[in-house]
């Protein structure tokens, strides 16, 4: 008997040993594989969100910005009116002044402390800034910028990281006395606790004693997961072992504070208390009261049912018992439970806080981009900082723009309700910066992107790229060259014929080349681009920044080819550049959580159009809002901003179009069916309309396109395309500039029209000027069509 005890004790002693070694063996290999022993507690695994900032409002002197819109700014940004503003995030509107107290934001090239600044206003413009907390005065003020999105990690957890001394000392006692009287005494684990659970749960089972440490606890969050099993609870304690024999208690602590989860706010999920703090109360951790830090508290173990927003009696109950202990442990005196269960939750209102995208068809844009660089497990640990080109006052007025014009086109041509959609691009010309983009009629729609998704036909906005394509020949075009606007029958070549028709249904003999452009003539446009060859056509769309797809069949010349709104602000955005193409950007700077820069989006472009045919084209645009299609802008737009435009429509009005820009803003509309059904708005009466009131409350410069080398001009009869003779008055007389050489060089005095003038079929160069000797004119090929090409019928205006 006595050996059979002696060899049970052996063999449990035995047993122990080996438990402990293979005990210790998995808690080397959990070491290993979570990295426990890194000094960022596991190599800094936080999953904490990129966060995605609009442009910030730059303030200087001679900046061209009224006080109005900065005081907009400032309401978008969420600061309050006040008669003195003497705290953070409030402003104060005087004569001629506007004066706020800014908010600290750490920027790409420093960071800003909280400061009150002054600015002055004369005929909007900026004239002085001035620091009244330093009494001296700014060169250049940055408002902070309007965080417009998070890119969250899989989970969609968020947090604001915040050190041990960020935390009241009355929260850290307090924690510790509600979920680990022991913490700073255990290795990690509590023996006595684990004794007391089991003897609680399994021997009397009177109810379930929990026994998870701080570490534990921290561990189970950080590392792995809620999963009830026994596997994962020894796990967590060999970890947690492990954990405290690399790491200090004050940083399990901190990491605790950190990563306890502590609500939700609709699919964000709120991770420490840093996030919290803000989320609740509006302030920073260190800001918090005895009676807030107590509710925060109360959310440590039931983050659901004691959420102050959502349950405000049990919450309230939930946090008096809280103080209640923190009195019994002697953590505060009498008066501080008194004083603190007299005061209400104090909770700031949820929909103040919720968490939303603002722009999503903006956001959406910027993840495309942001996806050509970054995987999203960067764009998701990191806690990058990710500053757009954004501007929130245009993309309000965009929006509103839209929202507000399709129900009254609707309700003009007796269309359902909510049949149209629409979409629009604003684009900063001068540096190829998106400053807004609306994807449909509704703020804040989260679905279909039709801004950057939506593919329709562009109709007579191709029309300036089969002009500039004429005009880059100056041996064969220029503005004055007569085209023939008859009926026109081609030859396809395959049996079919393609016989496109004016928008008016009409003829008009010979036309300018200008007025065809102008006018939006289809016959003279086709004829223009079969005699150049349609690839060289598609060619100069490319190299405006048209995709690489485009086919080549003659139709295309009319705008039968497929663009998104984006596409077609690309190609325009190198029109309006001065003849540069320069590609489309939402992202300028992406720094780190400390303001480090990571990465720049610099400017860069490529000369993509000659000085001469840029200017020329430039100016035959200029004229539509003027006397062309879109003339009907001068109601809402000062005509001597001199804007550039084209209006497009395509068959059965089921697309309508306006792309137009000024000296420093490039807009284009589209407005249309999402089921490609007839709208009856061509792009005059529907796109142009919804346009004008997105850029009519922009800080639009005038389009003054300096005249190049090697530019005259003269003038001349449109009725022949001739020099004007002195008999050329009123509507027998217009000015035009040509390339030096491609002048007309015979006369016409306008008393009768000759009626031996004729003009090629092919619509070719003008027979009345002689061409000088130049070598850069060379004949391009006629490389023209796809015979499978689309033969559809009319478009135009």
């Amino acid at each position: 008997m006595l050996k059979l005890i002696r060899n049970t004790f052996y063999f449990l002693v035995a047993l122990f040993i080996l438990g402990l070694v293979v005990a210790v063996g998995y808690g080397i290999h959990l070491d290993q594989k979570y990295g426990l022993s890194d000094e960022d507690l596991g190599g800094a695994l936080w999953s904490m969100p990129a966060k995605v900032y609009a442009r910030p409002m730059e303030l200087y002197q001679g900046a061209e910005i009224s006080a109005e819109r900065l005081v907009r700014e400032l309401e978008i940004l969420g600061y309050h009116k006040t008669d003195n503003p003497v705290v953070q995030n409030t402003y104060s509107v005087g004569e001629n002044t506007v004066t706020y107290y800014a908010i600290p934001f750490v920027f790409w090239d420093g960071a800003k402390p909280p400061r009150k600044i002054e600015v002055s206003f004369a005929n909007g413009k900026v004239t002085k800034i001035t620091n009244l907390t330093t009494l001296e005065p700014e060169v250049l003020e940055k408002l902070n910028p309007l965080r417009i999105a998070n890119i969250y990690p899989k989970h969609r957890e968020d947090r604001i990281l915040v050190d041990l001394d960020d935390a009241p000392p009355v929260l850290i006692d307090g924690l510790i006395a509600l979920e680990d009287r022991y913490f700073w005494q255990h290795p990690g684990i509590d023996p006595k606790g684990i004794m007391r659970s089991i003897y609680v749960t399994f021997i009397k089972q009177t109810g379930f004693q929990g026994a998870s440490t701080l570490t534990q606890q921290f561990v189970k969050n950080h590392y792995l997961t809620n999963e009830p099993t026994l596997s994962r609870k020894i796990k967590e304690m060999l970890m947690a072992i492990a954990l405290e024999t690399h790491a200090s208690k004050q940083d399990i602590l901190e990491g605790y504070l950190n990563e306890i989860y502590l609500g939700q706010d609709g699919q964000r999920a709120i991770h420490g208390f840093g996030l919290a703090s803000e989320f609740f109360f509006d302030k920073k951790l260190k800001e918090l009261n005895l009676h807030e830090v107590a509710m925060l508290l109360a959310l440590v173990r039931e983050p659901g049912d004691a959420n102050p927003h959502r349950h405000s009696e049990y919450a309230l109950e939930r946090r008096n018992l809280v103080l209640d202990v923190m009195f019994e442990r002697e953590l505060i005196s009498d008066k501080d439970l008194e004083l603190a269960k007299s005061l209400p939750l104090d909770v700031v209102d949820a929909k103040q806080t919720t968490d939303r995208v603002l722009y999503p068809a903006f956001v959406n844009m910027v993840s495309k981009q942001l996806a050509q660089y970054y995987s999203q497990e960067d764009l998701t640990r990191e806690g990058l900082n990710i500053f757009t080109t954004l501007d929130p006052l245009m993309q309000e007025d965009t929006q509103e723009a839209i929202s507000s014009g399709l129900p009254v086109l609707e309700q003009r041509e007796g269309l359902k309700s909510e049949f149209l959609q629409s979409a629009a691009v604003v684009v900063n010309s001068t540096n190829g910066e998106i400053n807004a983009l609306v994807g449909s009629r509704t703020p804040g729609d989260l679905g279909f992107n039709r801004a950057l998704s939506a593919k329709r036909q562009a109709g007579s906005l191709v029309k300036p790229m089969v002009y500039l394509s004429a005009l880059e020949w100056p041996q064969l075009y220029s503005l004055a060259s007569m085209i023939d606007d008859s009926p026109l029958n081609y030859d396809m070549g395959n049996g079919t014929v393609w016989s496109p028709k004016n928008y008016s249904k009409r003829n008009h003999g010979q036309v300018m080349l200008i007025d065809g452009l102008v006018k939006s003539y289809n016959i003279p446009t086709a004829r223009i681009a079969l005699n150049l060859g349609i690839s060289d056509v598609v060619s100069t769309m490319k190299r405006l920044g048209g995709r690489d797809d485009i086919p080549t069949y003659p139709s295309v010349s009319l705008g039968t080819v497929h663009f998104t709104p984006m596409e077609i602000a690309q190609m325009y955005e190198t029109l309006a550049n001065g003849g540069y193409y320069t590609p489309l950007r939402a992202i300028r700077e992406i720094t780190s959580q400390d303001g480090e820069v990571i990465q720049r989006f610099p400017l860069s472009n490529t000369k993509a159009i000659e000085p001469g045919p840029h200017y020329l084209i430039t100016k035959a645009m200029q004229e539509i809002p003027r006397r062309g299609t879109a003339r009907s802008m001068s109601s809402k737009i000062d005509p001597s901003l001199n804007i550039a435009g084209k209006t497009g429509t395509t068959d059965n009005y089921r697309d309508s179009w306006f792309a137009g820009y000024s000296g420093n803003v490039l807009s284009v509309v589209w407005v249309g069916n999402d089921q490609n059904k007839p709208t009856k708005l061509s792009g005059s009466s529907g796109a142009l309309r919804v346009w004008m009131d997105v850029m009519k409350n922009m800080p639009l410069k005038p389009l003054n396109v300096a005249k190049p080398g090697g530019i005259v001009e003269y003038d001349i009869d449109p009725q022949t395309g001739l020099r004007a003779g002195r008999g050329c008055t009123g509507d027998r007389l217009i000015t035009l500039p040509f390339i030096a050489g491609s002048q007309p060089q015979d006369y016409t005095s306008c008393v009768r029209l000759n009626p031996e003038i004729t003009e090629p079929e092919s619509g070719g160069a003008s027979p009345y000027y002689q061409m000088q000797t130049n070598p850069m004119f060379q004949t391009p090929g006629n490389t023209n069509t796809n015979p499978s090409g689309n033969t559809s019928g009319w478009f135009g205006n």
